[in-house]
């Protein structure tokens, strides 16, 4: 099994990165069995919105996981309830709307996807590690992708070590910052600190620099705008063993458009 997870799409620079590069990937690639794409930034770098959620279903994307920012445009919040496809973290507390994971179909192949969201510098939320725990009781799939939406680069290895050998992949989100750590861990696991974001890096992640730097500067909360230079796809392709669940190879993806239309 062939997976592509897209990196934290942000805005609409990162939605036409998604997809105006996903069919030439898919063409050098041969062929994705999934492909999972992190929406919490979709919409102007905050949430989500059903409109969009079509528009990217319809470029391709299989399944969608999120983070803190998914709760960010209420009207989208009741979707979470309907649409199995798109995940919010799964430690939420019992009553938020939505689902953790979910094992998705196609082509006679199944994945199962957990979001999970960490608590280091982030917003309360319960315990990803028993979450997990209780989850892969229940999940029977043997081919399963993490998406642990984290701030401490500590706590996702602590994590990936945690699920080492019971999961196939545990990829990282929300810096937005991509890492150079790619691995298939000890017992067969595929890890990646942070998979990066689908989106303009010449701002400041994502925002562009003039509309950031007031905040920085006096403290004071200023309209940030989503900026448009340097525009990347970034994610991770990962290869599993369909028998074992096991990871065979796990590589990044950096595509600038720039070098693209050159």
């Amino acid at each position: 099994m062939k997976i592509l997870f897209v990196g934290d799409v942000f805005g609409r620079p990162g939605r036409a990165a998604l997809t105006d590069l996903l069919p030439e990937l898919r063409a050098k690639e041969g062929f994705f069995d999934f492909v999972v794409i992190n929406c919490e930034n979709a919409a102007a770098g905050f949430g989500m919105t059903e409109k969009l959620m079509i528009e990217l279903f319809d470029s391709g994307v299989d399944v969608m996981t999120s983070g803190n920012h998914i709760w960010d445009k209420k009207e989208f919040v009741p979707v979470l309830d309907r649409e199995t496809r798109v995940l919010r973290p799964a430690n939420y507390p019992p009553g938020a709307p939505g689902r953790g994971y979910g094992v998705f179909e196609k082509n006679g192949r199944r994945l199962g996807v957990i979001n999970l969201q960490g608590r280091a510098f982030m917003p309360e939320v319960d315990c990803p590690f028993r979450t997990a725990d209780a989850i892969l009781l229940k999940l029977d799939c043997n081919t399963v992708f993490v998406d642990f939406h984290a701030e401490a680069t500590a706590e996702k290895v602590a994590m990936a070590r945690f699920l080492d050998g019971r999961v196939s992949s545990v990829v990282g989100t929300h810096t937005h910052v991509q890492t150079a750590d790619e691995a298939v861990l000890p017992k067969g696991t595929a890890y990646l600190t942070d998979v990066g974001m689908t989106g303009a890096h010449g701002g400041v992640i994502g925002m562009q620099y003039a509309s950031v730097m007031p905040k920085f500067l006096t403290g004071v909360p200023s309209k940030f705008e989503v900026d448009d230079s340097d525009v990347r796809l970034q994610g991770a392709i990962i290869e599993l063993d369909d028998e074992t669940g096991r990871a065979c190879d796990i590589r990044r993806v950096d595509i600038r458009r720039a070098e693209r239309e050159k």
